[in-house]
């Protein structure tokens, strides 16, 4: 890695969003990095649109603000398309990461995406459903995120997903998660 790399990720209350971007983080942090992680939410339920932000660095991170330019935008809820601008900011070579069924080519249309942004889709909600066998597309989503970006490496992600949701998660949904990054590493396409 070299540089700063922002992130803002768009989900809904209840889908795993904080979690995720806290959890890229913490493993960039573990391998060195140093990091910021932070939601922006208010006093929303579950359903509420919401964004939440990470910055990892292989420097000190002398920023303190919201990302208003990223360089990754990721999406955990096909459902925001219609209602926030998710490619508001996005730098001019950005990624998009979408959890979706859709292909890339129809997402760069229906968005009127620029052509130097890449593109990066994965069936999260299927892929939680199949595997934890609830639709929180969080670690998918990461999974997919640590492929395509190599931000994070997709075993460090795993690793450090062991040591966060072993204290809170019986060994069962630990694997069932792990299975879900591994899945959504090996489905992720980017154009």
């Amino acid at each position: 890695m070299s540089g700063l790399i922002e992130i803002r990720w768009h989900a809904r209350a209840g889908q795993g969003a904080v979690t995720a971007s806290k959890l890229l983080a913490e493993t960039a942090l573990r391998n060195g990095s140093y990091i910021q992680a932070m939601p922006e939410y208010g006093p929303e339920r579950t359903g509420a649109p919401l964004r939440a932000y990470s910055r990892i660095s292989d420097a000190p991170i002398e920023l303190h603000n919201n990302i208003v330019n990223p360089g990754i935008v990721v999406v955990l809820d096909e459902t925001l398309l219609s209602i926030v601008n998710v490619l508001e900011g996005l730098d001019e070579s950005g990624l998009l990461l979408l959890n979706t069924t859709r292909d890339v080519d129809t997402i760069r249309t229906e968005l009127e995406v620029p052509p130097d942004i890449r593109i990066a889709i994965v069936d999260a909600s299927g892929i939680a459903l199949d595997t934890i066998g609830r639709d929180i597309p969080n670690t998918p989503t990461v999974g997919a995120l640590a492929h395509v970006t190599r931000v994070v490496t997709v075993d460090a992600l795993k690793e450090d997903l062991r040591m966060s949701f072993g204290k809170k998660f019986s060994p069962a949904v630990i694997d069932a998660n792990l299975a879900s990054v591994d899945r959504a590493a090996q489905e992720v396409v980017c154009q």
